[in-house]
């Protein structure tokens, strides 16, 4: 007879085994033990009989907006949005103020995530012309996710829209480096195509060839310099047959918003729809559809980005762009699993085990002994509206309110510990910098 801190129970596991019933035995925050546990025993016992436990759910591009734009969220409220919706671990992003392009500004972040977010975390640095001879020592920090590069859609340095520029930061780094794919020079030239108080001209200026011209350019340098890049909420149909014949180098990621909505956001939702790159037309989401199936789209992101109603609120143009993200990662997602959109276990492949391959997370992605006991418990079975009024992130609202889901997160695991169980939080926050195994070399050097 054996003894753990936590046996969870007469669920139905999904992992790199295939999907069926097993116990999992839980020692020192890891995975001890999987099969049947019915003889041992455990400090606490929760029984999952009618659920489905999933490796940790890592949503790997979130703003959490701190320091500096903490009116719209911060490392607290947006990882208990996180925990709330099912995920136990997040990248975040470097577009803050001050932008979390130096050793100082990393680590600060680090300081202020730990043991006060909920879930666990890996910051993104932020490449730049200014900080390119950093880059090589920067991206292998603890906790560092790697270097993010936006070719279009941001300001001051953090924008680096020249192929000089992208070449540079690509010959400096060892990692995965990944990019907002949009041409900054188109963009300024199509600025004129922005109806005012109109919405729904955002993918007229933002177009498909916006996006499309930018990953190209980024491919070559990729082959240009032999570098992994990695193309952020891909929007098109095009660029998913063009990143299929060039996947030696570019891993792929989409977002929930790319899947559901369509056109016809812009009529329901007005400027609670404008996001970069933009929502398109149901052919496009097809098309990313279509790349999910048949295997060049990677991993999901949620892309969650939140704004204040009042800055949603302003007239396009002047509404900021994004939306909110992490916390219907899961159930969105979940639902298109049951109207047979994609399976099962190409969800835990997009959201754990692809992460984990890419990016080269130490101890997170698989339901294994030795792993970190990081579990996504869902019950598939429960229908749900999403509400505005559940949603935990600062901003206070979802694309989705009023939607109706079947497929639901009951439960958070982060660590062995349960942080969220049936929409309450339990424990307090635990949340450490997750391990590259980029940077546990470093640390050895």
């Amino acid at each position: 007879m054996a003894h753990y801190e936590q046996i969870f129970k007469n669920g139905t596991l999904v992992n790199h085994d295939g999907t069926g019933l097993a116990d999992i035995g839980i020692r020192h925050g890891r995975i001890a033990a999987l099969g049947n546990l019915s003889g041992d025993t455990a400090d606490h016992i929760t029984d999952c009989h009618g659920l489905h436990i999933l490796p940790g759910v890592i949503d790997t591009q979130v703003h959490f907006r701190e320091p500096g734009l903490t009116h719209k969220e911060d490392l607290e409220s947006g990882s208990l949005s996180a925990v709330m919706g099912g995920v136990t671990g997040v990248f975040e992003m470097p577009n803050t103020n001050p932008l979390t392009t130096t050793r100082e500004t990393f680590d600060a972040k680090i300081a202020a995530g730990t043991n006060r977010m909920h879930c666990d975390f890996a910051f993104y640095i932020g490449g730049t012309h200014e900080n390119v001879g950093e880059l090589p020592v920067l991206e292998r920090l603890p906790g560092c996710a790697g270097i993010k590069v936006f070719m279009g859609s941001s300001t001051g340095s953090l924008l680096v829209p020249d192929d000089d520029g992208v070449e540079a930061i690509l010959r400096a780094i060892s990692r995965r480096a990944a990019f907002h794919s949009e041409d900054e020079y188109m963009l300024e030239e199509r600025k004129h195509l922005r109806v005012p108080g109109d919405p729904s001209s955002h993918p007229v200026w933002r177009s498909p060839e916006v996006a499309l011209n930018s990953t190209k350019r980024l491919v070559a340098l990729a082959h240009k310099t032999g570098k992994r890049i990695h193309v952020l909420h891909i929007s098109t149909g095009e660029e998913m047959v063009f990143l299929a014949d060039h996947k030696d180098v570019a891993s792929v990621e989409v977002t929930p918003h790319h899947l559901t909505l369509d056109e016809t956001a812009y009529t329901k939702l007005g400027t609670y729809a404008q996001m970069n790159p933009p929502v398109r037309d149901a052919a496009h989401r097809a098309g990313i559809w279509a790349g999910v199936d048949n295997g060049v789209a990677d991993i999901l992101g949620s892309d969650h980005a939140p704004h204040t109603r009042e800055e949603k609120d302003h007239a396009y143009p002047a509404s900021h762009s994004g939306m909110t993200g992490v916390q219907t990662l899961v159930p969105i997602m979940l639902d298109h699993v049951n109207a047979g959109r994609m399976s099962l276990a190409r969800f835990v492949d997009m959201t754990s085990a692809g992460p984990n391959r890419l990016f080269g997370i130490a101890n997170k992605g698989r339901i294994a002994v030795g792993y970190d006991a990081d579990l996504t418990i869902v019950d598939l079975k429960r229908t749900e509206t999403i509400r505005n009024a559940d949603v935990k992130s600062r901003a206070g609202w979802t694309p989705y309110d009023g939607v109706s889901v079947t497929g639901w997160p009951v439960g958070t695991i982060v660590r062995g510990n349960t942080v969220m169980w049936q929409g309450e939080l339990v424990s307090p926050s635990l949340g450490q910098p997750m391990r590259f195994l980029e940077a546990l070399r470093a640390s050895a050097d």
